[in-house]
């Protein structure tokens, strides 16, 4: 069991390098809000468009299949499992919903003077072919309603997840930080402490594969002991978790601690003082291109993903 590379949680690939990789992180950081923010009150074409791009994104990166297995197949996997409890479960509408008229409303009866003959009824067909329910057999109902809800909650559950991983799939943290830092610069106007912010971010992003690294090595040493869970019972494998638990925790403060160490020893004083260029950002002319492109993306947001709320 190897959390390092089997967890879909803000891995890096370091190789192949891809064009996405190339892109400056700026870029990439615009296009990812567009991603994320479009889909918001749009209708749901639009967003099953943006699933169909970040798909098409990831097949023209060439992207390796075990990388797109292990660190986004569980995502896609999680979407579909909520759009299909979504599809069949109530929508949440309690109403009772019938024909517009009546069954019998232009009914012809027979006179009374031929009582052994049938009544006949004449119905009218519905004007549309509209229905509010598309399916229904026994505890399972799919409505309109359903279905529209089922396309929100995968769709946006999917664009979520995959294009932030997508996006810390092909950006180094030190890359991020430092578009971070680049495009929070106004915020300095405002006595915002954007150097700090970057900071704590870097060491965040740094510090996710330690936490990872210690969770590993104590279900390792809790495996190769051999427990026999069966006869500890429900109280006793409680105890032995919360005994690992207490464990991580120590063994990440100490990781902490050695962080903080290791910054003294350099001589860190404050983030102002102290500063390290990890990338130099240039704009690309690629860069520039994408950055036009942002632009009619959003255009096309408001005139065809807005056209059927309007």
């Amino acid at each position: 069991m190897d959390l390092l590379r089997s967890l879909p949680i803000g891995l890096y690939l370091e190789q192949p390098v891809t064009w996405l990789h190339r892109l400056d992180p700026r870029v990439k950081l615009v296009w990812l809000l567009a991603f994320t923010l479009t889909p918001i009150s749009a209708n749901p074409y639009w967003r099953l468009s943006i699933v169909g791009w970040l798909l098409l994104l990831t097949l023209t990166a060439r992207i390796p299949f075990r990388v797109w297995r292990q660190q986004m197949g569980l995502v896609l996997v999680f979407s579909l499992l909520l759009f299909a409890v979504t599809l069949f479960a109530p929508d949440g509408i309690q109403a009772e919903h019938q024909p517009r008229l009546p069954k019998n409303e232009l009914a012809i009866v027979q006179p009374a003077s031929t009582p052994a003959a049938a009544p006949s009824t004449l119905s009218l067909p519905q004007p549309t072919p509209y229905r509010y329910v598309l399916f229904e057999r026994g505890a399972i109902k799919i409505t309109r309603r359903s279905i529209e809800l089922a396309v929100r909650a995968g769709t946006l559950m999917f664009i979520l997840l995959y294009g932030t991983n997508l996006y810390l799939l092909t950006t180094a943290p030190e890359e991020i930080t430092a578009g971070l830092d680049d495009v929070l610069q106004p915020l300095r106007w405002f006595k915002l402490p954007v150097t700090e912010i970057v900071l704590t971010l870097t060491l965040s992003l740094r510090f996710i594969p330690l936490v990872l690294e210690e969770v590993q090595n104590l279900i390792r040493s809790v495996r190769t002991r051999a427990i026999n869970w069966k006869k500890l019972g429900l109280r006793g494998s409680a105890q032995v978790w919360l005994v690992v638990a207490e464990r991580l925790i120590d063994n990440l403060f100490l990781r902490s601690e050695q962080i903080a160490s290791a910054m003294q020893v350099r001589g860190f004083t404050s983030p102002n003082q102290h500063q390290v260029q990890w990338h130099q950002l240039r704009l690309k002319p690629i860069d520039w291109l994408l950055l036009v492109g942002v632009v009619g993306f959003w255009g096309a947001r408001f005139v065809w993903g807005a056209m059927l709320n309007g």
